[in-house]
């Protein structure tokens, strides 16, 4: 492989002469621009404004254009000579958990080649570091006229660099998530999880660009001078209705897609989530004691009412018997007073 930038990491005190190259490789299609009408190809030339002249890759140069308008011609010279001691190193200057970086910074990726035999043991030294501390390197250098962040990490047997956009390159997401409320229900997770255990994992090497191989048939095929292939309807998406029997119609196929046709979606209750049926169990609890504490209250009175009804009754017989024998002995003595 090609190297593109050759310099040194500055491991503190150690440095390890090293060579950059790419880690990635493009494989998409390029076109050219045509004109429609016979096929010739569009090209561009480049012309000086004040001249109004064609001029040669040679006489281009760089210039940064003030606020004014007015360009002020920067040279090679003028960027070589910076103060910056990245310009040709990858100075190191923090190791960090690899979880600290924002996937949101990554960048272009590149591998660290040992610039020859006098590297090969700082090299080798600074990645068993790498390896035993499960850690990785963030580091500064320079490249295409501008200092760069990296993050340097083990992979195989090489150390590979990450670029790094610098944090206030990165944008906060505001005002991008949805600004209503939106209740989701305990069902709904459970069949995105069913879903999700369903899709299970994927091995990425089997992932490959059905585009580019839509695109390279489209294109053997006019070569031979052969209609190109019809792509096929593409489903018609609509509104979802029924966001339930959406998850659970997703759920189906996928394990119909997975040959697990006739079994049917398992879905588990997600772990450790306080449901929302949980509060009307605890109010429903509340109220069952009420009540029974109401109903015995009830029973009490009632069993109360009724020994002071049937005290009443029985102090009515008592008084009226009493009365009855007051009369009994009046008439009494009232015979033998006339006798």
């Amino acid at each position: 492989m090609r190297s593109i930038w050759n310099g040194a990491i500055s491991f503190g005190l150690v440095s390890i002469p090293i060579k950059l190259v790419n880690a990635t490789e493009s494989h998409s299609i390029s076109f050219r621009q045509i004109h429609t009408e016979d096929g010739g190809r569009i090209r561009y030339r480049k012309f000086c404004e004040l001249e109004d002249r064609e001029v040669t890759q040679g006489e281009i140069g760089k210039g940064y254009e003030d606020a004014d308008g007015t360009i002020i011609p920067i040279t090679e010279e003028d960027l070589s000579s910076l103060p910056l001691p990245t310009a040709k190193t990858i100075e190191i200057v923090a190791f960090v958990p690899a979880d600290r970086i924002d996937p949101l910074q990554m960048d272009a990726a590149y591998y660290l080649q040992a610039g020859g035999t006098p590297a090969a043991k700082p090299y080798t030294l600074l990645r068993e570091a790498l390896k035993r501390s499960n850690k990785v390197a963030i580091a500064k250098f320079a490249l295409r006229g501008r200092e760069r962040l990296g993050m340097l990490r083990v992979v195989g047997e090489a150390i590979a660099m990450h670029g790094l956009l610098w944090p206030d390159e990165v944008r906060a997401p505001e005002g991008l998530a949805p600004d209503t409320n939106v209740t989701i229900r305990d069902q709904e997770l459970d069949l995105a999880d069913a879903l999700m255990d369903t899709l299970g994992e994927v091995d990425l090497e089997d992932l490959h660009d059905e585009y580019r191989e839509a695109v390279e048939e489209v294109i053997a095929a006019k070569a031979a001078g052969e209609a190109p292939p019809q792509s096929p309807e593409p489903a018609t998406g609509g509104k979802v209705l029924d966001l339930m029997a959406a998850l659970e119609s997703s759920v189906r196929a996928a394990r119909e897609s997975r040959g697990e046709e006739g079994e049917h979606a398992e879905v588990k209750s997600l772990p450790q989530r306080k449901t929302a049926r949980a509060a009307p169990k605890e109010s429903g609890g509340k109220k069952s004691t009420s009540t029974a504490k109401k109903t015995a209250a009830k029973k009490t009175t009632a069993a109360k009412k009724s020994t002071a009804k049937s005290g009443q009754g029985t102090a009515k017989k008592t008084t009226s018997k009493n009365t009855a024998k007051k009369t009994t002995a009046k008439k009494s003595a009232s015979r033998k007073r006339s006798a």
